[in-house]
């Protein structure tokens, strides 16, 4: 492989000679060489606007020829559409704070200006990484507004699997509405429930979810752009922090601004932590329909059996014909490992000290990568599980009918005593309840087959008169 020779302030080293990295990029390949893992895309696309932005506030402030801030610019746009993606080649566990990935971008967006402007790679004959794409910026700065911007550009994607996803539930809500089924509490026989009111109020859960991450995700517009290394804006001009996120906001279209207290968004991580606190909660919602999915779908002949999930693939190697709920799998998987995520990003935002905190790399590639799994696994979900789903009205009805619970319709006409007594007789002679309170002459066959009706018992309450 041929090489080129660089130079940084410990010293001299080889680089291969066709990438457009530099030597400080060479040297956390070599000394971080962990996972094999790198930051997500969107997160190279954030730096490569920072890096424009800042060459844009840069030459109209007079620190930057337009030559060079022309040359500069060109080399973002051509990294935001995707030519350079095998140069960002820093491993996700680097450097503290990300001065590596930030070394990275500097040292391709150098290059390749450097190339437009007619001289080799690794030269750095007009534009040098850290004098020129990196001026008026610090690590800690730009990586955690690298961070908030990037969340933002996956949120639409996260936003709309999710609002599929509800209107899904939403769709089997109406389909099933007139279904009634016998509700359960401790996984015991409960008074009756509809089988749409439970699909709408996964519906419900999904969007009041959906409400709490766009919420949350409203801080991170908040930017410490132009703090440079520790808030005080050192080394940046005055005008540099309103300029480079002007420019941020027309180019994203997101209603970006300065940070009230540089300093303190520089020390804290704590808007990342509650993005992914409310990531956390639509994972436990996840796997909470999930899991009821999986118990109304159980069987066919031995579980509960009141529902179909689609077959989307044969279920065993071993046992011909069975069909496992696969989709409601997956969907649990995702969501215990969106909540590892949320573990990893609150150990690394409480480890923050004094004027930093330097875990931002992991917390960036844990926050992005449960809203990459959350935004697919809800896709998939609504589309290959929730749009299928079949009911089994008679084997619901049939519940219903045989439900214990039944009997609590009765309490204020026969006394919570009595109608227990009925119960437990029901369940020792297998007779039901309606049949047992006219035998014991409790009220007339007419009464107990209106007071016992589940359709009538599972109709939704009336919502409370507003003034």
């Amino acid at each position: 492989m041929k090489t080129r020779q660089e130079r940084d302030s410990l010293g001299t080293t080889s680089v291969p000679a066709a990438v457009y990295y530099g030597i400080q990029t060479h040297r956390a390949v070599e000394n971080f060489p962990i996972s094999g893992l790198r930051l997500q895309p969107e997160m190279i696309r954030a730096y490569a606007l920072i890096k424009k932005a800042a060459a844009v506030a840069n030459r109209s402030l007079g620190g930057l020829p337009p030559r060079l801030a022309t040359a500069m610019i060109r080399s973002c746009d051509e990294v935001l559409a995707g030519a350079f993606d095998d140069q960002f080649v820093v491993d996700v566990y680097q450097a503290g704070a990300g001065t590596s990935l930030n070394m990275n971008i500097n040292e391709v967006v150098a290059n390749r200006a450097n190339e437009l402007l007619g001289a080799r790679r690794g030269s750095y004959k007009y534009i040098r990484p850290n004098d020129h794409v990196n001026m008026a910026q610090s690590t800690n700065d730009t990586y955690p507004t690298a961070m908030r911007l990037a969340a933002l550009m996956i949120l639409p994607a996260l936003s709309d699997a999710m609002r599929q996803l509800e209107r899904s539930l939403q769709r089997k809500a109406r389909a099933f509405l007139r279904i009634v089924k016998s509700g359960r509490t401790h996984l015991q026989d409960a008074v009756p429930v509809r089988l749409g009111r439970e699909f709408g109020a996964y519906a419900l859960a999904v969007r009041k979810a959906g409400q709490h991450i766009e919420q949350t995700a409203g801080l991170l517009v908040e930017l410490n752009l132009g703090g440079t290394a520790v808030g005080t804006g050192m080394n940046a001009p005055p005008r540099y922090r309103r300029l480079a996120i002007h420019a941020l906001r027309q180019w994203t279209r997101l209603p970006l601004r300065p940070a009230e207290d540089l300093m303190e968004r520089t020390q804290s991580l704590g808007d990342f932590a509650r993005v992914s606190g409310s990531l956390r909660v639509y994972a436990l919602e996840l796997i909470r329909i999930a899991n009821d999915l999986r118990l109304m779908a159980s069987g066919p002949n031995t579980g509960l059996g009141e529902i179909d999930l689609p077959a989307v693939q044969p279920g065993s190697s071993i046992m011909p014909g069975k069909v496992n709920p696969v989709m409601a799998e997956m969907v649990d998987m995702v969501g215990f490992q969106v909540l590892g995520h949320d573990s990893t990003v609150a150990y690394a935002t409480q480890a923050g000290q004094l004027e930093l905190n330097v875990m931002m790399p992991v917390v960036a590639y844990n926050l992005l990568q449960a809203m990459h799994l959350l935004a697919s696994a809800s896709r998939v979900f609504a589309a290959k599980c929730i749009d299928g789903i079949m009911a089994h009205p008679a084997r619901c009805e049939s519940f219903a009918h045989r439900s214990l619970a039944l009997v609590t319709a009765l309490n204020t006409q026969i006394g919570y005593l009595q109608a227990a007594k009925v119960a437990k007789e029901s369940l020792a002679s297998g007779k039901s309840i309606q049949e047992l309170v006219v035998q014991h002459g409790l009220m007339d066959s007419a009464t107990a087959k209106r007071l016992l009706d589940p359709y009538r018992l599972s109709r939704p309450a009336r919502p409370a008169a507003r003034r």
